[in-house]
């Protein structure tokens, strides 16, 4: 990657090693399965859906951001 810029690197890349890494579920609801960050023992945000059928990405109660409930079964 080249990156082309007026400020300087050391600034540019200063916190580039303290990134926190999510610990993300995959729960399998249906046919759909979405990353989740566990926010509760039952609950989380959804981070990303994955999904063979296209309208299930136009439902709003899917779109990552929103909280879900699942069973504790529901973990792959």
């Amino acid at each position: 990657m080249i990156l082309h810029s007026v400020v300087p690197m050391e600034t540019v890349f200063a916190n580039m090693d303290q990134v926190e890494k999510q610990e993300l579920k995959e729960v399998t609801i249906g046919h759909m399965t979405m990353l989740v960050e566990p926010t509760g023992p039952f609950e989380g945000r959804i981070v990303r859906m994955i999904s063979p059928l296209p309208q299930d990405y136009l439902n709003p109660k899917c779109a990552p951001g929103q909280m879900i409930a699942f069973h504790p079964d529901a973990f792959s």
